[in-house]
């Protein structure tokens, strides 16, 4: 911080495109007879519009991180390990898509995309150490603790997680309303707090070694894996001119559906690829649930059922974003993403 208190970003004032570069979800009521729908092979449009979205969150991230004033150089060196270069960004894929509907800025989508790829990616170095889930292997690569230490580790994903919410408050200055900053800063703030995905990774923690029904174990998931999920979709709404309402900011119901459900799908997915895929393709340990004997989708409902439950919800998340026809398409698309992904 300077003596203003203004968070010394290299880029402070100018925004990453010239750097060059609320309460829990209610329970998804779904049918499980549902017929899944086809899903269409990847759109070529779709695709480059993936590589130009990653591009540009990871030129906004290296700027955030490179300019934050990290101390000593091995804390910077290590937080860029642990944001850089790596992961599927399907949450700021997310901010993107939603932001798309409500009319956001490039400049101001970067900042909100960035500040939800950084939670993540804290919330990955934490995760991994071991007084959690003691891994080794992250996005094809050693640990941040195992590459740095399990002190630096801690630091690091304390440093990610203030500088989410510092790119979020330079939001204000690339046209968004301070009304929706403040909103935005609390959606992220709730989605990764103790209501959200810190606390879901207690419920996991205190799951291991039992067994969970069909609703506990949809609202482990809702809270450690879905929240940011959700939260990622509000969060690009919330940046656009369309979002604003005489009470400041407004969130349609069909799209936080759609958020909830995807939200849910991707865990269910993501319990399948711990079964059926491979460490070298996953780019982390594979088996490591059943090793810690954690209740998952496919222990509960074999997998088979699994994999016709994440169609069903993908099924349903479209259906939800009818509203806005094909100008839903990216999030259609990552919908489908969602469900095909191998890692």
């Amino acid at each position: 911080m300077t003596e203003g208190g203004v968070y010394p970003h290299r880029f402070q004032g100018q925004g990453p495109e010239n750097c060059k570069i609320n309460d829990m979800e209610p329970k998804i009521e779904h049918s499980e007879m549902s017929a899944p729908r086809q899903i269409h092979p990847v759109d070529p449009v779709f695709t480059d519009w993936t590589v130009q979205r990653q591009a540009s969150v990871e030129r906004a991230l290296e700027c955030l991180i490179d300019g934050c004033g990290a101390q000593p150089p091995r804390l910077l060196d290590a937080m860029r390990y642990a944001a850089l270069d790596g992961g599927k960004r399907i949450r700021p894929l997310l901010v993107y898509a939603a932001g798309e509907l409500s009319g956001a800025s490039d400049p101001a989508l970067d900042l909100a995309a960035s500040a939800v790829e950084l939670v993540h990616a804290y919330s990955l170095v934490h995760d991994d150490l071991p007084c959690m889930d003691n891994d080794v292997l992250r996005r094809g690569k050693p640990t941040v603790h195992v590459a740095y230490g399990e002190a630096t580790a801690m630091l690091v994903g304390d440093g990610l997680q203030s500088l989410a919410f510092a790119a979020l408050a330079q939001s204000v200055d690339r046209s968004v309303s301070a009304s929706a900053v403040v909103k935005m800063v609390a959606e992220l703030a709730a989605a990764a707090g103790a209501h959200g995905m810190v606390g879901g990774q207690a419920l996991d923690l205190s799951a291991v070694g039992h067994t969970l029904d069909r609703e506990a174990l949809e609202a482990m998931h809702r809270a450690k894996t879905g929240a940011m999920l959700r939260a990622s979709v509000r969060l690009g709404w919330l940046t656009g001119p369309q979002a604003a309402d005489s009470d400041g900011a407004f969130i349609p119901s069909e799209l936080d559906h759609y958020a909830n459900l995807v939200g849910l799908a991707f865990q269910v997915i993501d319990d399948v690829l711990d079964v059926e895929s491979d460490t070298q393709t996953l780019g982390k340990t594979a088996g490591k649930d059943s090793e810690h004997n954690k209740p998952t989708f496919v222990s509960l409902l074999g997998l088979e059922a699994s994999r016709t439950l994440a169609i069903t919800l993908r099924d349903e998340a479209v259906t939800a974003l009818s509203p806005w026809g094909d100008r839903s398409r990216r999030l259609i698309d990552l919908a489908d993403r969602i469900i095909k992904r191998r890692a």
